[in-house]
């Protein structure tokens, strides 16, 4: 059969990033061939939307080389890079129901070697709690938030602090919010200045968009 897929083992050299696999959508025999070319060229790669029911089809070598996390379903497939001593990114859960979405984040900044800190359930329904960390959250060069429903949270966060906000609307809702529709709407017609918003459920490309960020500012 013939390969379809052509791994990029040189990504990181380019963009500091090394390559991600999305997994949803790939059979267990597609999944294998990309991880055996990984393998045997001793790369690294970070794997998405990673089942645990796929996870577990894996054949015992690959599989033990992943280092799987069931909540974000993400898996580091080979060596990781060693942590950076300064934690210089943020993530904010406006709820429980986005931690998923945020681990994907936090797990996708681990990564390429940056460590997050993490501030859940501060939403704005309890608007007490996001107040009570507003001045260690403007310690932070980049505020990456993850929300649902009306999405209120971005702007809150927005108007807080001078970090860059990467917004992440998710789809945890009712009704016409349920698809992460509403809360998307809510960051594109934000009051705040400066704020940035990726895909619905997006949390990978928070987590690159921070990492690039961050990138930026250890060169300085």
């Amino acid at each position: 059969m013939t390969n379809i897929y052509t791994p990029d083992l040189d990504r990181s050299s380019r963009i500091g990033l090394e390559e991600a696999i999305f997994c949803e959508g790939k059979s267990p025999e597609d999944l294998l061939r990309i991880l055996s070319d990984y393998h045997e060229n001793d790369t690294s790669c970070l794997l998405t939307r990673l089942s645990v029911a796929k996870w577990n089809s894996m054949p015992k070598p690959i599989k033990d080389s992943i280092n799987f996390d069931p909540v974000s379903k993400t898996g580091f497939f080979g060596a990781v890079r060693a942590k950076n001593s300064d934690t210089l990114v943020a993530i904010v859960t406006a709820g429980t129901s986005d931690i998923a979405v945020a681990r994907e984040a936090s797990r996708t900044l681990r990564h390429a070697g940056e460590v997050s800190a993490e501030f859940d359930d501060l939403g704005v329904a309890g608007l007490w709690r996001i107040l009570e960390k507003e001045k260690e959250l403007q310690r932070y060069p980049v505020v990456i938030v993850v929300a649902g429903m009306d999405g209120a949270l971005f702007g809150v966060v927005g108007g807080l602090v001078g970090s860059m906000v990467i917004a992440v609307p998710t789809s945890v809702g009712y009704g016409y919010g349920e698809k992460g529709v509403a809360a998307l709407a809510s960051m594109l017609q934000s009051c705040s200045l400066g704020l940035s918003v990726v895909n619905i459920d997006n949390g990978i490309g928070a987590g690159a968009a921070a990492a690039k960020i961050v990138n930026q500012i250890n060169k300085k």
